[in-house]
């Protein structure tokens, strides 16, 4: 799935040029050990199609069907997403649930295959990394996919007695590479914001969780 999806044709046409492709793991843009060097997931739906081969689909055994649930808000994206899928060879249907219903869901393992997003708390990477630690598994973490791997889990608390900022890059880093490998998700995109205001406003500017602050901001006087 994630070697047979346009992610820049989707933030072309679908979300207006707005956001980065995700395909470079779970770490985004604009923190320390994001690395633009492991964008190992490249739209090839050639190479989707090989591996479906090699894991025995096709010549007269298709794929099962997955059902993808989202909310409304994001059908656009995953309507295109089907149709991608299908171009593979991955029958998908979209279930539209009710927000509420669908974190329920998610939070007890009620459904396979769902969207989700994450915004961080705090500019660290483990906000993010957090989220495949085995010791975090949902309800009480934030764990959804309930992804477990013991060498992750020891590079995960490896890095929260490190110190030495570099040192904990590294770790992270190691830890991300893991996630691109098992791919537990599916990154459709890092997120960006844009802000529009008049010629008279200054320092309005934007900020990682895209919270309006007004401290600083001035309406210059017109001549």
């Amino acid at each position: 799935m994630n070697y047979g999806f346009d992610r820049e044709k989707m933030i072309r046409y679908i979300r207006n040029n707005i956001g980065v492709p995700g395909i470079s793991g779970i770490i985004p843009p604009g923190l320390p050990a994001f690395d633009s060097s492991v964008a190992v997931y490249n739209y090839d739906p050639a190479r989707a199609r090989l591996l479906l081969k090699e894991a025995g689909y096709g010549e007269g055994k298709e794929f099962p069907p997955v059902t993808l649930h989202t909310t409304a808000e994001y059908v656009d994206i995953f309507k295109y997403f089907q149709g991608q899928m299908e171009e593979i060879g991955i029958p998908v249907k979209i279930e539209i649930d009710p927000a509420a219903t669908l974190i329920q869901m998610k939070a007890h393992s009620k459904v396979n295959f769902f969207r989700a997003s994450w915004i961080a708390d705090y500019p660290d990477e483990e906000n993010y990394l957090a989220l495949f630690a085995g010791k975090n598994l949902a309800p009480g973490g934030p764990n959804y996919s309930r992804f477990q791997n013991p060498v992750y889990d020891s590079l995960y608390e490896l890095s929260q007695r490190i110190i030495d900022p570099a040192e904990r890059q590294a770790v992270y880093r190691s830890m991300n590479r893991i996630i691109i490998d098992e791919s537990p998700v599916i990154v459709l995109y890092y997120d960006q914001v844009i802000r529009f205001s008049q010629k008279n406003i200054v320092n309005l500017g934007t900020n990682p969780l895209n919270l309006l602050s007004l401290k600083h901001v001035k309406k210059l006087r017109e001549k």
